[in-house]
């Protein structure tokens, strides 16, 4: 495989909405150290936050989280009941990273790493793996719909789809980053080791009456917590192969929809640097062996 003569390794980075400042936390670590991978895939929160692995902005994350999570330019009802999005598009992905916390794009572009975000068809109710090499508008959209939540998010028109929140369908999605070929992948979760997924009978009935019209998407939704939970029991054999290493929340890690609060995402942030820092050493002999 072309693709993958002169592979390093990969690494996939789960969503989870703010405990994705958890991620951010170390993947910041990572690229302080150098340690850069070769493909990376992100799901939701783990593409809006990731790409800046790729674009190696350390701390951009935490800064413009921080700076902007009180502001309702950027989430509230209010956005929700007038333009159908709680995080605003026109605020979140045009004003934020082109004006008020420039995004990189000339280094992201330039870095030979691959990026991938996850997309869910709600027509058809699989998962989309779209490659972003640019970080152009155009990307941006990609990210976004892959982080657009069911219910409080419009779908993203992008080539034909309509497209929602990738964790869906596929909210780690470390089958298809082996698929490359990547015999080394590194796995960064956003729940804690004892965490597994319930069914909330309350809130499939809720989105079944408003997503009706969607059955393959609503079959993702009903059964999410099953296909959830059988991918963690794949991680951990792969874990023990060899195939992957994980990185995950040394402790339960908790963030609201709408997180207004500086001290939580600061909290969750930090959490992700001291288990990456703690991890360190590990994961270098894992990569070298």
């Amino acid at each position: 495989m072309e693709e993958t003569q002169l592979k390093k390794f990969s690494i996939v980075m789960e969503g989870g909405g703010m405990r994705g400042l958890y991620t951010a936390g170390v993947i910041d670590v990572l690229m302080e150290n150098e340690i850069y991978a070769d493909s990376a895939v992100g799901v939701s929160a783990g593409a809006v936050f990731g790409c800046n692995y790729k674009s190696r902005q350390i701390g951009r994350v935490l800064r413009y989280n921080k700076k902007y999570c009180k502001d309702k330019r950027l989430a509230s009802i209010r956005n929700w009941i007038t333009t159908g999005d709680v995080y605003s598009r026109e605020f979140g992905y045009y004003e934020l990273p082109w004006k008020l916390d420039i995004f990189d794009r000339q280094t992201y572009a330039e870095n030979p790493m691959k990026f991938t975000v996850v997309c869910t068809d709600l027509d058809t109710g699989k998962p989309v793996y779209h490659e972003c090499p640019n970080g152009d508008v155009e990307d941006i959209e990609w990210m976004r719909a892959s982080a657009s939540i069911p219910v409080a998010s419009r779908p993203v028109k992008l080539e034909g789809k309509r497209l929602l929140d990738g964790g869906v369908s596929d909210p780690i999605p470390v089958k298809w980053m082996l698929s490359r070929g990547y015999e080394k992948n590194v796995v960064v979760l956003t729940r804690d080791v004892k965490y597994r997924k319930k069914a909330n009978p309350k809130m499939q009935l809720f989105l079944k009456a408003v997503l009706h019209k969607y059955p393959a998407f609503l079959k993702d939704l009903e059964e999410r917590h099953i296909h959830y939970n059988e991918t963690l029991e794949e991680l951990a054999s792969l874990e023990k192969e060899g195939s992957v290493h994980i990185i995950r929340p040394s402790s339960p890690i908790q963030a609201a929809m709408i997180e207004r609060d500086e001290s939580n995402l600061e909290r969750i942030y930090q959490t992700g640097r001291a288990d990456m820092k703690k991890d360190l050493e590990k994961l270098k002999a894992y990569l070298d062996s």
